[in-house]
């Protein structure tokens, strides 16, 4: 059984827009809260942080290559995360893919989901 799933990906042309979803139940029982964040792997390449919020403080951060173009959102029952991403650009092109942490208490708490892929053609 996932404990994590991503939704949303798909092909764009540069210029457009697409929202990622994760989805996790794993921390129902987490009162000390989630880290989530999205991380993306081009072919050939290693994998490279996006962008990240903290449920307990609702900090989010972004890469550098992203900032101004993706927003991390997240629902109030921690169960769910979004990357709204807009003006795509074919560097963008990568596979997605969400990683949540516990905190606190359910530090051991740690999972990948499987990966949502992103194309955007020029």
């Amino acid at each position: 059984q996932e404990q994590v799933a991503e939704s949303g990906g798909g092909s764009v042309q540069a210029g457009g827009s697409l929202r990622l979803s994760c989805e996790s139940h794993a921390y129902t029982y987490c009162e000390d809260g989630v880290r989530w964040s999205w991380w993306r792997q081009r072919p050939g390449q290693e994998r490279e942080f996006v962008s990240e919020v903290d449920s307990t403080t609702d900090v989010r951060t972004y890469a550098d290559s992203v900032k101004g173009r993706f927003a991390i959102s997240r629902d109030n029952s921690d169960t769910k995360v979004y990357l709204q991403m807009d003006n795509l650009d074919p560097a963008d092109t990568a596979m997605y893919y969400c990683h949540t942490e516990g905190i606190g208490l359910c530090f051991s708490l740690d999972y990948w989901g499987q990966g949502t892929q992103v194309t955007v053609s020029s």
